[in-house]
């Protein structure tokens, strides 16, 4: 916290204080006050730390007595408006306020509620470091694929590290060869609710516009780190997040027609405005197979990595985001997708609901079927 520490420094030494120390009751908790002050681990922002120096300078040296710095010295100008704004105000009144602030940004300090326990889902790991949140998907033996409890920790992972200070950027990847592919089927034919097939659509419907809408207002930088092949949802939701970087074996399928059901993830929207709807078409109505470079050429994907290169290429650029100014990155991503995201929440809410009539519909039932017998 240099430039709070550095403003501390400049005002609260006993030299300043011509060295006098006042040892009266409101003395002793205005010097507390400052103590506190330089323990902070984060800082509160521009304007506190304005606050902060005007008050100090009011309870030590009274009503502001210096000259109007000049238009173009900014700094000094915002330090002479704040102190003069205080007018009249008491040297002990100063410290009251001081202390009373102080005490105030102390309760924002407090440690922010414990993250979602996404960490304790089965084929999920959820792991902070360095400013960054890791979602790694992690059924190997099952390529990735996604059950409805993973939907939920991933979503509940971005929601709980959306407003938390440290975490300035977000990954998903996967372990093993596999990124992901896509639905666990079993989703659709273990543990049928009491309500049947059409219980079991709604809670799909609820789960995937849950996991969908958390991306989408996931207010940091959003990074897809696509480790190989990826089949269904996990490619659709590509044009959800902010970058993509993906392996030189990486490849992408959305296989909705055969399987009975229909785009999701925002894709009947994004991909005919990223690939244009010829290519679009192509990929989620005939469900061809494309690479990692037809998809970085027709803008799905940020970058190709070689298959070795690829976690230290993807940490590089990681690394590298995770230093930059927070705020800055998170209110350009706001202006980037501030027309966006409404008419995604619109598209998904309106996916899901198709979905979940196709779900119920004998075609799709039994596509599913044939294909979890095909796989016996």
């Amino acid at each position: 916290l240099r430039m709070l520490t550095l403003l501390s420094r400049s005002f609260v030494t006993p030299a300043r204080l011509g060295g006098i120390r006042c040892f009266s009751d409101i003395g002793s908790r205005f010097e507390a006050a400052q103590v506190k002050l330089n323990t902070f681990t984060e800082d509160p922002g521009n304007a506190a730390k304005l606050k902060i120096y005007g008050l100090f300078k009011q309870a030590n040296v009274g009503s502001c007595n210096i000259p109007k710095p000049g238009g173009f010295n900014f700094v000094a100008k915002a330090k002479y408006d704040v102190w003069k704004g205080l007018g009249d105000m008491t040297q002990d009144q100063a410290k009251e306020e001081y202390i009373a602030f102080v005490a105030e940004l102390a309760g924002s300090e407090e440690p922010a509620p414990a993250a979602a326990p996404a960490g304790t889902v089965a084929g999920l790991d959820v792991t902070t470091e360095a400013g960054v949140l890791t979602i790694r998907l992690n059924r190997p033996e099952k390529f990735n694929a996604l059950t409805w409890e993973m939907y939920t920790g991933i979503a509940d992972s971005l929601i709980a590290y959306a407003e938390d200070p440290s975490v300035k950027v977000a990954v998903l990847t996967g372990t093993g060869k596999w990124y992901c592919a896509g639905n666990d089927l079993s989703n659709f034919t273990k543990n049928m609710p009491a309500g049947g097939p059409q219980e079991m659509a709604l809670n799909g419907k609820n789960v995937l516009n849950h996991f969908c809408d958390a991306m989408i207002k996931f207010p940091k930088p959003l990074i897809a780190a696509v480790n190989g092949p990826a089949i269904g949802i996990p490619v659709t939701t590509l044009g959800l997040c902010d970058l993509v970087y993906c392996t030189d074996n990486a490849t992408f399928k959305t296989p909705f027609v055969s399987l009975g059901q229909s785009p999701e993830g925002c894709s009947s929207f994004i991909f005919p405005r990223t690939f244009g709807f010829a290519k679009a078409n192509e990929m989620l109505l005939t469900e061809r197979q494309i690479t990692a470079q037809e998809a970085c050429d027709g803008g799905l994907v940020t970058r190709i990595f070689s298959e070795d290169s690829f976690r230290d290429e993807v940490d590089k650029v990681v690394k590298h985001m995770a230093s930059l100014p927070p705020q800055s990155m998170r209110i350009s991503k706001g202006l980037i997708r501030h027309e966006l995201n409404e008419k995604l929440l619109e598209v998904n809410a309106r996916e899901c609901e198709v979905l979940r009539e196709r779900w119920v519909s004998d075609e799709c039932m039994t596509a599913i079927m044939n294909f979890m017998n095909r796989k016996k």
